[in-house]
């Protein structure tokens, strides 16, 4: 009805509506993406949860450096910051204009600015005339991420520019960013939800509130989040026993596991791998628990006789510190018998090693 040049478009758009509907909500209705703006787009709750804390202490004007589709900028004027949404692309440009005025929002202006320039400008605290500043930088280039920061666009020396310039800041980076990257008098924060790490977080100077922070949003909403000051060091190991506690990824992350090993009474597997294991199930946030049946040096014949003899056909496959492939052992290892069980393989004191478990227990 309406011909190729408007239906393709049309069409896109609504796919895009429809990938974002479950993270959006009702919201998605109304907005526009496109597939590389979608792909970058925080969610709402994390984007709400940094707007309030960035505006705690009275900063009034947020300038939204690499606005994308506007997400970010969206959170800041929900919650009453005047918004400067910068971007060089005309494309994210319009798609910021459009989302603000599709929900309603005033005081927000986009402008057309390069962001490195802007940083380079910052003085007084304020970067783009505002009192702070969101940073989302580009990682994606070609569809392949960029694990090295210095490609990122913009580039890491304008992350630290603007982390030193502006203290009142968060920038968003990659989840696996080397800790040495982290600049003194930094929080650095990693977000998981529903167990799937999702972010990685640093907190200027005036906002930091500790050292390295893990925060797990649960499949329920519920938040929690586990600090520390200082580095916490490495938990101790020792041998398998009872259960087995697979640490959240913001944990992992974060380098938080040996504060969860203490809390839990719980030590290492392997000094070098994050797997936690004590006497009983351990209800908590930070992990899960499986309880262990069977601890046997890694060896495919008699890992898939003793499956059989219990009667497990079910298997879900972790590794950590193996070079296997989870989902090609675990199609090895599919029998007829109906039980299931969990499977992991790792090192236990430097050996490879397997460890067949139960279902995990509930969480706390």
């Amino acid at each position: 009805e309406v011909g190729v040049e408007l239906a393709g478009p049309a069409w896109g758009i609504a796919r895009q509506r429809e990938k974002a509907r479950p993270v959006f909500g009702a919201d998605a209705d109304r907005l526009l993406f496109t597939g590389d703006t979608l792909e970058q787009a925080g969610r709402p709750v994390l984007a709400d949860r940094r707007a309030h804390r960035l505006l705690a202490d009275g900063a009034g004007s947020v300038a939204d450096l690499g606005c994308a589709a506007g997400t970010d900028t969206v959170a800041l004027a929900r919650a009453g910051a005047r918004v400067v949404a910068v971007d060089r692309d005309p494309v994210a440009r319009e798609l910021t204009a459009l989302n603000t005025a599709a929900l309603g929002l005033t005081g927000v202006e986009v402008r057309d600015a390069d962001v490195v320039d802007l940083v380079a400008a910052a003085a007084d605290g304020r970067v783009a005339g505002c009192d702070a500043a969101v940073l989302d930088p580009a990682r994606r280039a070609g569809g392949r991420r960029l694990l090295d920061p210095d490609r990122w666009s913009p580039p890491w020396s304008t992350v630290q520019a603007l982390l030193d310039r502006v203290p009142r800041c968060v920038v968003k980076v990659a989840p696996g960013l080397d800790h040495d990257r982290v600049p003194a008098g930094v929080e650095a924060e990693w977000v998981s939800v529903g167990g799937s790490i999702v972010e990685a977080v640093l907190w200027g100077r005036a906002l930091s509130a500790t050292w390295r922070r893990a925060t797990v949003v649960g499949r329920d909403g519920a938040v929690a989040e586990l600090t520390a000051g200082t580095d916490p060091g490495t938990a101790p190991d020792g041998p398998v026993r009872g259960w087995l506690h697979e640490p959240d990824p913001a944990v992992s992350r974060s380098g938080l596991v040996a504060l969860v090993g203490e809390q839990l009474g719980a030590t290492l597997v392997d000094p070098t791998i994050a797997y936690l294991t004590s006497d009983s199930p351990a209800p908590s946030p930070w992990v899960t628990s499986y309880p262990v049946t069977d601890v046997l040096p890694f060896n495919l014949k008699k890992l898939k006789a003793l499956l059989r003899a219990a009667g497990v056909g079910r298997v879900t496959v972790k590794k950590r510190g193996s070079p296997i492939e989870p989902e090609a052992l675990a199609r090895q290892l599919r029998g007829p018998g109906e039980q299931s069980a969990v499977v992991v393989v790792t090192r236990v004191a430097g050996a490879p090693t397997v460890l067949v478990c139960g279902p995990p227990a509930a969480a706390g």
